[in-house]
């Protein structure tokens, strides 16, 4: 049976006549206009416009754009890259390119234009213009310590679109707020704007600040920083150096694309060779203050999505399992579930309380269990 179609959104285009080519900045407002809660725009030739609205695609009726051509999109990519020309040769010789776009007093937007059967496609994540409070979105109340941290890790995880980005700020402006300290970013691209509060933040972004993570962070070292902010540990050499300003007093934070906690350790691990790993494992079992991951799952009602996160503590019992590996009974796992007095918690033991609170159905929380069978069988009694 196919699927249920989705009616389409139609909007008006300011200033449009009927002829001429439309202004890219008038097309995305008048987009951003289609709904609330709008999560990113894309554009792809031989669809409409379109807008992401908890997950779910939906075709936007725009003046103009029935159905976006390959000259559409190719127009559209050329006016956001702009004068851009590191982002020209990337799109060029990768076929990909990331670049920040922002519309005065509207919208910012993190950009990815990529190539597909000979053609361009554009899609823009809509990045909020103020950075979100700590409460709107649901963080676990004792991650406020981490604001108290003096060095580590601290690392973010998730999948793509789980919010990862949106977490990292509102820790960072926490930091912000209340200390200090000399704060860096490197970004690709840079997403939230910070502003100089208590502390002083400067924020790089990869091509057009710098060539690269591992460039930025080494100068970073000299540039006296307390707290260094990693958009994304991409490689053993970003990695490499993430220890290193960790181990020399610095906090850092920085994300994963990895699902959850034991995930994490064993990506950080692996992207070393087997003779370094031993050492790697040491070295980040010193390193690392917390791990935190989230999903995004839909809430019962359909009305949006609420987080589940994990959240894994450094104390003796995680440190061992991420130094020597995980065992039976000695898993990182179990030190979650043991750990719920520090402030420790897993995700099946969350997705089961938004089940049993109707925040969340069972077969919706059963298919972002880490365990569904475990977590189906918990719920039954």
């Amino acid at each position: 049976m196919a699927a249920p179609s989705i009616a389409p959104i139609s909007v008006a285009l300011e200033g449009f006549s009927g002829t001429g080519k439309v202004a890219t900045p008038a097309l995305l407002s008048a987009m951003l206009r289609a709904a609330d809660k709008i999560s990113d725009l894309v554009f792809s030739p031989g669809r409409p416009p379109q807008v992401q609205v908890y997950g779910q695609m939906i075709p936007v009726q725009v003046p103009g754009f029935t159905l976006l051509t390959p000259d559409d999109t190719r127009h559209i990519a050329a006016d956001l890259i702009g004068d851009n020309k590191q982002a020209i040769t990337t799109l060029r010789e990768h076929g990909a390119c990331d670049i920040s776009f922002g519309l005065p007093g509207l919208a910012r937007f993190r950009v990815n234009i990529f190539i597909q059967r000979g053609s361009c496609a554009v899609v823009m994540r809509v990045i909020p213009t103020a950075i979100p409070e700590f409460a709107a979105l649901r963080l676990p109340p004792q991650l406020s310590d981490v604001t108290k941290l003096r060095d580590g890790i601290v690392l973010v995880t998730g999948a793509a679109g789980s919010g990862k980005s949106s977490t990292l700020a509102v820790l960072l402006d926490a930091i912000n707020r209340e200390k200090y300290y000399h704060i860096i970013t490197i970004e690709d691209p840079i997403e939230f704007l910070h502003n100089h509060k208590c502390s002083t933040i400067h924020q790089r972004e990869l091509h057009s600040d710098t060539p690269s993570f591992a460039h930025a962070l080494r100068s970073a070292m000299r540039q006296a920083p307390k707290v260094i902010l990693v958009g994304d540990m991409r490689d053993r050499e970003t990695i490499e150096i993430v220890l290193e300003a960790a181990e020399t007093g610095h906090l850092v934070f920085s994300s994963l694309n990895t699902m959850d906690a034991s995930k994490t350790v064993e990506r950080v691990v692996s992207s070393f060779s087997p003779a370094e790993q031993q050492s790697v494992r040491e070295r980040f079992a010193k390193s690392f203050r917390y791990i935190i991951c989230q999903r995004l799952i839909a809430k019962a009602d359909r009305s949006g999505r609420v987080p589940a996160f994990e959240v894994l503590k450094a104390n003796a019992r995680t440190r061992e399992c991420v130094e020597k590996g995980e065992r039976e009974n000695k898993t990182l796992l179990d030190a979650m579930k043991a750990g719920t007095s520090e402030g420790m918690q897993h995700f099946d033991g969350e997705i089961a309380q938004l089940v049993r609170e109707r925040v969340v159905d069972l077969e919706t929380g059963l298919s972002f269990a880490s365990n569904p069978a475990v977590l189906g069988q918990e719920l039954a009694r």
